[in-house]
């Protein structure tokens, strides 16, 4: 039986994930304390994550919308990690950097491939219908493989260790990333027919259509990603010009 869409979810994945996030950020910051803006950072990151599987967001995604699925996604694998790891300080940062394999994981070159990579595969039809149609289990590794992914992203972003990357490295970063993220909403609002048969035959909800619900999806994807990153770029290349202003002011002095 579908719910209705304007039922709650009450997801145990959100219960748990947010819990757990909480209980870990709570264990760490009592050895590295953070500052209240970053607390809040994170507990706005916690908040995503939970409200995205339990609100009537959750019950649209799973049984009604692609473009529902589709924010959901967003907010979980680029949103909630975003804030996330601009709420963990420094010092809890560094200390985290340390565990095994985080250098590689935490690498530029290696974070941004496997966030791509989680990107594309949960978005192959296949495997996009079988998370659907298996929503305890695979649908829950969904979400676990984006916000890993989208944490790995971010952190040479907002993180110095264990990759202290320059304002101008950031930018050819955040650049890389919408280049090679676009094309997958633009596909979808490209496309001429559903790709996707759960959401094909799913029962329709304000009058939306399976293929036009698949070009508002992509969209909406494509949109997103665009204000999202170009934000942020445009945000670090003016403090790269500013840093070089800034540099060149100081070898002129001691000249």
């Amino acid at each position: 039986m579908v719910p209705a869409p304007s039922d709650w979810s009450l997801d145990p994945d959100g219960f748990l994930t947010a819990a757990g996030l909480v209980v870990l950020y709570a264990a760490g910051t009592r050895v590295f304390p953070a500052p209240r803006w970053r607390a809040v950072c994170f507990g706005i990151g916690v908040a995503v994550v939970f409200f995205t599987r339990v609100t009537p967001l959750a019950t649209i995604s799973n049984h009604y919308l692609l473009t529902a699925h589709l924010i959901q996604n967003i907010a979980i694998a680029e949103w909630a990690p975003a804030l996330l790891v601009v709420g963990i300080p420094p010092a809890l940062a560094a200390f985290l950097a340390r565990a095994p394999g985080a250098r590689l994981l935490a690498a530029p070159t290696v974070a941004l491939p496997l966030w791509l990579g989680t990107y594309i595969v949960w978005h192959l039809p296949w495997v996009y219908d079988a998370a659907l149609e298996h929503p305890r289990s695979l649908l829950h590794l969904e979400h676990l493989c984006y916000l890993a992914a989208g944490t790995l992203l971010w952190w040479p972003v907002f993180q110095d260790a264990p990759h202290r990357l320059g304002s101008g490295a950031k930018s050819v970063y955040l650049a890389a990333a919408f280049v090679f993220a676009s094309p997958l909403g633009l596909l979808l609002s490209l496309l001429g027919r559903p790709i996707y048969p759960f959401y094909e035959h799913a029962p329709r909800l304000w009058g939306i259509g399976a293929l036009r619900d698949q070009r508002i999806a992509g969209v909406t994807m494509t949109v997103e990603e665009a204000v999202l990153f170009f934000c942020l770029l445009a945000f670090y290349v003016a403090r790269f010009f500013r840093e070089e202003e800034t540099r060149d002011d100081l070898l002129v002095v001691r000249k």
